[in-house]
């Protein structure tokens, strides 16, 4: 019953996170299970990263049926978050332990803040008057820092391309969200496979509880996101974030005091 609550409570948050805000699942349910089932916290991250592959997908299906991904874009911009990915993991390797522990967390809630406060209103018909050159340029450009970030801090990857997306690229909220789902479903497919390559197979029915209940609530999120008006979707997506970032740093504070 307690695998079964954590489980649920962690696929809402994700799913919610996800749907809404294209923000990573890992962000959600590993310190979810790490602090309440006292999963290994690798094993925690890949199980978070298998749910983040299909709660994506059906977010970034559903919000291509209504128009709202970039593809090209989203496709250059994937190739360099891989490969600075990986540049930021040796980075991090170098640096001692805790440097930027919880940056991700203070990411999350200030860009939900900001969706409060500033919310994002540019119309689809701006975010196409930019140049496809110059858009693959900055897709290029910026995959490169989101991957960097990733990398280094472990987390967060989504609420940065969001924040890039839409403060600096220029990006209509809704085509923001569903183009990063995108890219995560493929970025977080590679996380997941090479934790379970490397780790073994995890517990079968936490993994099964969490990638359902995270597929049900970011279905669930993405279906209310495309239909709401953008200042209501910036308002919801904002409390969203604000929630889940001190839900978050709770449960780290919780491990914290019992390590």
């Amino acid at each position: 019953m307690i695998k079964l609550l954590v489980c649920l409570l962690a696929g809402l948050g994700a799913g919610l996170g996800t749907g809404f805000a294209g923000m990573s699942a890992a962000a959600v349910i590993t310190p979810m299970l790490v602090t309440f089932l006292g999963v290994p916290a690798y094993t925690a991250v890949g199980i978070a990263l298998a749910s983040d592959v299909f709660a994506s997908l059906i977010s970034a299906y559903t919000y291509k049926k209504k128009g709202n991904i970039d593809i090209r874009n989203g496709l250059l911009m994937m190739s360099t978050v891989l490969l600075f990915t990986a540049v930021g993991s040796f980075v991090s390797s170098l640096v001692p332990n805790g440097t930027m522990g919880n940056f991700s967390v203070f990411v999350t809630l200030a860009v939900g803040i900001k969706f409060i406060i500033k919310p994002i209103l540019t119309t689809k018909e701006s975010m196409l008057s930019v140049s496809p050159k110059r858009r693959a340029i900055e897709s290029l450009s910026f995959g490169c820092l989101i991957g960097f970030i990733c990398g280094f801090v472990g987390a967060g990857g989504g609420i940065m391309m969001l924040m890039i997306l839409t403060s600096i690229l220029g990006y209509e909220l809704k085509t923001a969200v569903g183009t990063s789902v995108f890219i995560m479903s493929f970025t977080a497919l590679t996380g997941a496979v090479s934790h379970f390559i490397i780790d073994g197979p995890p517990d079968i029915w936490i993994l099964i509880m969490c990638v359902l209940f995270t597929l049900i609530f970011a279905r669930i999120g993405a279906r209310i996101a495309n239909n709401a008006s953008p200042i209501t979707l910036n308002r919801i997506t904002g409390i969203i974030l604000v929630v889940l970032a001190i839900a978050i740093f709770s449960a780290n504070a919780i491990l914290s005091s019992r390590g």
